[in-house]
């Protein structure tokens, strides 16, 4: 620049394509890191998925791998258990986590890592029409279950008010934890 204090049209012309070519670099960086970060938010989400589905498993088999002594203890004789049991694609989409039974009763399990009373409300829904999914079920008594390793507003008094069996799944084993003069409620 010039010692004038007012710059020339050249100086004013340098400093504008300077800026141009600084603010277009500044652009492609810019594209490049959301481009990147898209990239990492999709495995972010890859990774919490894979977390989200290998705890649920993991979830699912500590509940089930007492359910049948704990059920047993309540008087419900269960012969077998199934796990995962979905149906999509077909206008009515659903899960049980875990179905145990014994050829008369049967005991729907709902798995939850924490229980909210959304999801025991959303389990009710869901365990009503457990009989018209499933009819081969239609003639056997049902029972509910909701098990969790936390519980939040709760959600474990709302479900044994709503009839469930509520589980407690701790450290290595799960255990049911409704009051002694707990009536399971009878859903088919």
């Amino acid at each position: 620049m010039t010692t004038s204090a007012v710059p020339t049209a050249d100086e004013i012309w340098k400093i504008l394509k300077e800026t141009a070519a600084s603010q277009e670099r500044n652009n492609r960086e810019i594209a490049e890191l959301r481009i990147s970060q898209k990239e990492t938010d999709k495995q972010l989400k890859k990774t919490e998925n894979l977390f989200t589905t290998q705890w649920g498993r993991l979830m699912e088999s500590l509940v089930e791998g007492d359910l049948i002594s704990i059920l047993n203890q309540q008087g419900i004789e269960i012969a077998r258990t199934y796990t995962h049991v979905k149906q999509r694609g077909f206008g009515d989409d659903y899960e049980y986590d875990i179905i145990a039974e014994n050829g008369q009763e049967v005991v729907v399990v709902e798995v939850k890592t924490t229980l909210k009373v959304e999801s025991v409300k959303d389990f009710l829904k869901n365990v009503r029409k457990f009989t018209t999914r499933l009819d081969r079920y239609k003639d056997k008594t049902i029972y509910g279950a909701v098990a969790w390793l936390r519980v939040e507003e709760k959600a474990d008094a709302y479900a044994e008010k709503q009839g469930l069996f509520v589980i407690r799944a701790t450290g290595s084993s799960a255990s049911i934890v409704n009051q002694d003069d707990f009536k399971p409620q009878v859903f088919s």
